[in-house]
């Protein structure tokens, strides 16, 4: 079975749905490194803003390389999760691109390296890293290896910040009934304390949301569980403490 092959099977076997990102991503790290021959370690870098740091890494070596592109603000790794475009370096010694990074991370064992930005509606949200003690250890074979895994990340990764943006809407959405219900519940009181009308109710809350400068919902929810309210005298309008 061919390294494509293999790397197939093993990505189809990749359960998404209901684990942490942090564990899908190094899972896959994981698999990178198993399926491309001549890798010692792998990582992933996400970009978030102006803000770049490892996701996940499989090997030393590759947490070490990121973190001194991360230093310095540049490297194949970042530079190819903002332009959207492949690094490869066959050997440290000799790269001119990079050379201050390059030279640190050839001390640090890493002498080749192959990086590939994670595609994701149209604009890269970060690269694979792969990294090599051999110098010259990635050809083209590599390159299709990786791009196929690069696709897998940015998936996981879309699908869970789809996920979260879905959970942060829903949770909204119930603080919203949450506080309506609040709110409506403290104005039955206040009509039936003092005999007004809905909107009259509802003018006494926002006074006492004025007057002490608390969220309206706040000032319900402390009607509704002390029968406290700090507002409004319902005849005159006035300041008053306590219901």
């Amino acid at each position: 079975m061919s390294d494509l092959s293999n790397l197939h099977v093993s990505l189809a076997r990749l359960v998404l749905v209901g684990r942490a990102l942090e564990d899908v991503l190094s899972e896959i790290t994981t698999i990178a490194r198993g399926v491309m021959p001549g890798t010692d370690a792998a990582s992933i870098t996400l970009i978030r803003g102006d803000n770049a740091y490892t996701a996940a890494y499989d090997g030393q070596l590759a947490l070490d390389a990121d973190e001194l592109q991360y230093q310095r603000g540049y490297g194949p790794c970042m530079d190819a999760a903002r332009a959207s475009q492949v690094f490869l370096v066959q050997d440290m010694a000799n790269e001119e691109r990079w050379p201050d990074y390059c030279r640190h991370a050839a001390e640090q064992g890493a002498r080749a390296s192959l990086s590939i930005p994670l595609p994701f509606q149209g604009v890269s949200i970060g690269a694979l890293n792969t990294y090599a003690k051999d110098p010259r250890a990635y050809g083209a074979e590599d390159l299709v290896l990786g791009e196929e895994i690069a696709a897998w990340i940015a998936v996981a990764v879309g699908n869970a910040e789809g996920t979260a943006r879905t959970l942060e809407e829903l949770e909204q959405m119930r603080s919203a009934m949450v506080s309506r219900a609040s709110i409506e519940q403290a104005k039955g009181i206040l009509m039936e304390r003092y005999r007004v009308s809905e909107d009259q109710a509802f003018k006494l809350l926002t006074h006492a949301s004025q007057h002490t400068n608390t969220k309206l919902r706040l000032v319900a929810d402390e009607l509704v569980r002390t029968g406290a309210l700090q507002g409004a005298d319902p005849d005159s309008g006035t300041a008053r403490h306590g219901a």
